[in-house]
Formats: C-alpha cells, structure tokens, sequence
C-alpha cells in the first residue's frame, strides 16, 4: 500500500518496488521539467502513469501526454510521485544510457553487406548489424523487417512509430530472401500492408547489384511500392558497395559509366511517370549513379524535400545551394593572404574543387587546396569521404603543403567522438602532419561559416 505525501502536486511513496528497480538516468537536461523538479544524475525512472519503462519507445510514447506521474527513486532511497503538466509533445528532460535494453543484431547475411567486407583487427562495434525499428525511428537507421514478430507489429502502430526506414531491395519473395539469406524476407510486403493500414510512414532504400536486383525487377519493386503511396513516401536507390575484403563472399560487380547511365535513364522516365499519377517523383537515385556516369546531377527542386540525405540523395546539390548562399551574405571580406586545405573521397573532389573556386572569389586572399584521399584502406572501388581511414589521409598527405588549417567533414568520424574508423584520432592526425584540423558537418554553410572564422 501506498503512503502518500503531497506537496504542491508531489507524492513520496515509502515502500520501494523491488521487483522493477526502474531505469537509471544518466542526464538531466539543462532548463528542462526534470531541471525544475530536482531529479538528478544517478536517479532511477521508476514509471510514468504507472506503466513500467521498457525501451525508450515506450518512453517517448508515454512522455506525449498533457498530464504525468512520473515515478522516480531519488539517491537517497526515496521514491516520489511527481505531477507534471506540460504541452503535449514537450519532453520532460531525461536521457538514458542507450536504449535502456540492447539494440537487435540483424539476422540476415546479405549478398551487399558492407560489415561482412571489413578487415578484421576493427574496433568490435564497427562489427555489430543492428536491424532494430527503434534504431531506424531514433536514429534514422534501416531495418529490413525479417526480425520482427506479430507483437511488435502492433507495438509499431501502437506507439506510431514513425517514420521507420525499411531496407527493401525487392519485393519478389524468392529474390529477396536470396539476397538477405533469410527465410522470413519474403514476408515484406506483408508487413508493409500492415503498417499502411497503421498509417505508418515508411522511407524505402533499395541497394541496386548490378544483374541482381536491377532492370525489370527494379521497375516491378518500385511499381509495389508505389502502390502503398503515400504510406510508402519515397524510395532510395543506391549503388552496392564492394571493398577489396570479398573473399568468400557472393560475386558481385560495380556499377560502370554505362550502366549507370543505363540507371539513370530507367529511373528519370519512372518518376515523370510517379510525377504524373502520385505528384512526386518519389524514386531518387544516390548522387554516386551520377558521379560514376558522369553526368550531370539533376535539379535543386527535383530533390523535392530531400527526404533520402542520410544514403547520400541530393547531399551534393544541397551542399552548393549552402554554400552560394551563404557566400551571398558576406559582405566585402579580406584577410592576410593564406593558404587552407579540404579533404574528401574521390567522388566529391572535382564539385568541391568547383566550390572551392567560388569560395575563393568572394574572400580576397584566401587559397584553398583539395586533396582527394585514394581509399587504400578499403579499396579503389570505395570513393565516399565518409568511409576515409585516419591512416590513409596522414600518408596521403605527410608530404605535402596543406597551408594552416585542414578541413574534414564529420561524416569521417566516429558519432560524437574525433576518431577515425581506423581508430586514428583527430589529435594524432594534427600532431603527424603539424597542421590545425576543423571538423565540419556536410552542410555548405558551415564550411563556409567556419572558413571565415579562422
């Protein structure tokens, strides 16, 4: 039984529940309810309305209400029962170590699938598959679906988990459990009619091999997934990527110039014709199929809302946009003449050679080199900034003149931490090569933000 103390809309409950010793906090946001409330660090989330925090989905669903009692064990052994009223989507201001439990490790063992191209000797995370839905609504992760049960179906629509990025590749049933090596892909199309009729939004993603799941079965995927419009809001496709570590693995090859312009081609015609009958193009090829072809990207408003940045869908035409704006609002801008110096994959350096000049017209005095980074770590058919070894950029660059600042984009790093996948820091790397290093996000405004504030 409960003992209760009220004091301006707060209760202490004197019995402790051990069988639900609650979630332990790990921060409290600054200005938020928890702030005000006095929970602190080391607290324990015992319960919101009386229900039992399992997963921070659970969390976020139960957090949407106007009126709260949050359960909390404070450091001393006391529990109090708050009452909190609050604007509907307002968070209250409490973070959890992760996900509260362990994120689901995928159980398919694609044909594509980049981990299994990894050398070995990696740091141990960069070897873990997740294929968790949280994951894809928290973090914009993709999941393929073959890990879920009937239950958490439901779950899904319950708390509207949405939007969830669903990694189809194709919609024929034998195909696709070839591709994944699962038994249960085949069931995707099931599951995507179950989260159409829950009104759950779905951001597909389509790894296109060439010979496998390209040509007529790429119109036929598309064609079912459009069907589910405008559940199914848009689709993704982008080029496999292969390392040199293949061996043992399904023989897969790379797209080439002419097939990819083949790609290009089948593509532009299906979204006149999705323009026309769902007024979207609602297919969009990664900026790779262009760079591979060699031709040109297409338009700033046939990206529409650039739904797809996260597999690389427009970034280039975004990242120019950003930077020609943001160069229209300096105002005559001069420094000491000097020398600054940009590193990216082999993909991107002949347009950000492109913007690296436009840059330079608008602030007097200002060089900028770039250095493409060859991809010896990975291989050569591997060209993305976003897979550069620490190893490779010092060797590449040891020798060479790259002025007083070098510029990296985070996309390079590890999430949240200065180190490259090879484990090499940011701080090794400026003390090897002697030169100051500035991190910036793939966002053409703050290059050129950071640019001028050096």
């Amino acid at each position: 039984m409960y003992n209760y103390w009220r004091i301006m809309g707060l209760h202490v409950r004197e019995e402790k529940n051990l069988a639900n010793p609650g979630v332990e906090i790990v921060e409290v946001r600054p200005s938020s309810i928890a702030e005000e409330l006095g929970i602190k660090k080391g607290d324990r989330l015992i319960s919101i309305n009386g229900a039992r925090i399992k997963d921070i989905l659970e969390y976020k669903y139960l957090t949407t209400d106007e009126f709260l009692e949050v359960e909390i064990e404070h450091g001393n052994g006391e529990i109090w029962i708050y009452e909190v009223e609050k604007e509907y989507d307002e968070d209250i201001g409490i973070v959890f170590e992760g996900i509260i439990d362990k994120p689901k490790s995928c159980h398919n063992k694609c044909i594509f699938c980049f981990i299994d191209q990894l050398p070995s000797g990696m740091r141990e995370t960069l070897y873990f598959k997740d294929d968790d839905t949280r994951l894809s609504f928290l973090q914009g992760n993709f999941v393929t679906l073959t890990n879920l049960s009937e239950r958490e179906i439901d779950r899904i629509i319950k708390y509207h988990i949405s939007p969830i990025n669903v990694s189809v590749h194709t919609t024929d049933p034998e195909l696709r459990r070839t591709m994944l090596n699962n038994k249960n892909a085949g069931k995707l199309m099931d599951y995507l009619e179950r989260l159409k009729e829950g009104k759950i939004e779905v951001k597909a993603q389509i790894v296109l091999c060439p010979g496998v799941n390209d040509g007529e079965n790429l119109l036929k995927t598309l064609e079912d997934l459009a069907g589910l419009h405008p559940q199914v809001s848009c689709v993704a496709v982008v080029p496999v990527g292969i390392t040199k570590y293949r061996q043992g693995l399904y023989e897969l090859t790379e797209y080439d110039g002419a097939s990819a312009a083949s790609i290009i081609s089948m593509v532009r015609k299906a979204q006149d014709k999705y323009l026309s009958e769902l007024n979207t193009r609602f297919v969009f090829l990664s900026d790779e199929f262009f760079l591979i072809s060699g031709e040109e990207l297409p338009g700033y408003e046939e990206y529409e809302d650039f739904m797809q940045l996260e597999n690389g869908v427009g970034l280039i035409v975004l990242f120019n946009r950003e930077v020609e704006e943001s160069l229209k609002k300096l105002d005559s801008y001069s420094k000491k003449t000097r020398l600054i110096s940009i590193i990216t994959g082999e993909y991107a350096a002949p347009n950000l050679k492109m913007m690296a000049s436009e840059i330079e017209s608008c602030i007097e005095g200002l060089k900028i080199s770039i250095f493409p980074i060859n991809n010896d770590f990975f291989g050569p058919g591997v060209k993305v900034a976003g897979l550069l070894t620490g190893k490779d950029i010092i060797d590449q660059l040891k020798d060479k003149n790259v002025g007083s600042d070098l510029f990296i984009t985070d996309c390079m790093l590890k999430k949240d931490e200065k180190i490259f996948l090879d484990d090499v820091t940011v701080e090794e790397m400026e003390k090897k090569l002697g030169v100051k290093i500035t991190i910036c996000r793939e966002d053409g405004s703050d290059l050129v933000n950071k640019i001028i504030s050096i």
